[in-house]
């Protein structure tokens, strides 16, 4: 059997209200079905779908990704976090994250800088170790090399979103080689939509990546990673108040490099060679005809 075709990515499932119970037992088909992880963001609320993951599988490893630092004082989440790993049988990680500009301020949030204040909660989740047992891995939301370096630093892995394929190998070359050794965990989270039409497909994918793209600091990533012309553009357009021209400067180049669109057999292959750079593959479900149980169903179709 070829490596492609017994490779099985993560998933990535958010249990919004009214369907819990239905992702649930996505996961466990998930699970039954062989795929590598199950991914969960911190819509709907990421720690209630964590604590029933622990009673509703049984092999499978999952994690937050991520769930934001801001949203609980660090020793309730260390708490919660240790409650989850014991309970799952050590399969749960903690994956957490600064989270962006526009949802700290929807909180009402004071933040400070974000390294140092992810630095902080890390050292105050161990510190709170002794009284609420042990935590599980930790994992850090990484998108720029500062914030790889710190969880090379102080976690067991690090998780992107939307990450260039192209920029990866640069990245990881900061890395230290001992992390890479001891089972330092890579991951990002990879917008997917499965669709013979792959103009349909990209057209998904520039309407998810078009809130990422309003946020300077996955622009300065992007910059980084070789687009600056492209992100040039659309910030111009932003600071224009031209909004609606924002998909059209996303370019097919660009959008491939960090989205996957196209048919089962593309997208299985793309997937895999994020899988070979050392970086697991999360896909994040969308579809052209459909919701996420849709998008799931055709990335279950895919590997069947």
């Amino acid at each position: 059997m070829s490596q492609e075709a017994s490779f099985r990515p993560a998933l990535s499932i958010v249990a919004t209200a009214g369907k819990r119970r239905a992702m649930l037992d996505t996961a466990k088909e998930a699970e039954a079905r062989g795929f590598s992880g199950i991914a969960c963001p911190s819509l709907g609320g990421t720690m209630g779908l964590c604590v029933s993951l622990a009673h509703e599988t049984s092999t499978i490893p999952y994690w937050t990704s991520i769930q934001p630092i801001y949203y609980s004082h660090p020793v309730e989440a260390a708490n919660t976090a240790a409650h989850i790993h014991e309970v799952s049988g050590g399969r749960f990680r903690f994956g957490i994250g600064v989270s962006h500009g526009p949802v700290t301020s929807r909180l009402g949030v004071e933040t400070g800088k974000p390294l140092s204040d992810i630095r902080h909660y890390v050292e105050a989740m161990r510190a709170n170790e002794r009284f609420g047992g042990q935590l599980p891995p930790v994992y850090l939301a990484t998108l720029r090399n500062k914030m790889l370096e710190l969880a090379a630093e102080v976690s067991e892995g690090a998780i992107w979103a939307n990450a260039s394929l192209s920029h990866m190998s640069a990245q990881l070359d900061q890395v230290p080689a001992a992390r890479s050794k001891d089972g330092f965990f890579l991951a990002n989270m990879v917008p997917t939509v499965i669709d013979d039409d792959v103009d349909a497909a990209r057209a998904v994918n520039r309407k998810t990546l078009t809130g990422y793209v309003s946020l300077p600091n996955y622009r300065n990533y992007w910059r980084a990673a070789g687009y600056g012309d492209v992100m040039d553009a659309i910030e111009s357009a932003i600071d224009a108040g031209n909004r609606d021209a924002v998909t059209s400067l996303m370019t097919d180049e660009w959008l491939d490099d960090c989205t996957i669109s196209g048919p089962s057999g593309k997208v299985r292959e793309r997937l895999a060679e994020w899988a070979s750079t050392g970086v697991h593959p999360i896909a994040v479900m969308s579809s052209t005809s459909g919701g996420q149980a849709k998008a799931i169903g055709e990335l279950f179709a895919a590997y069947s």
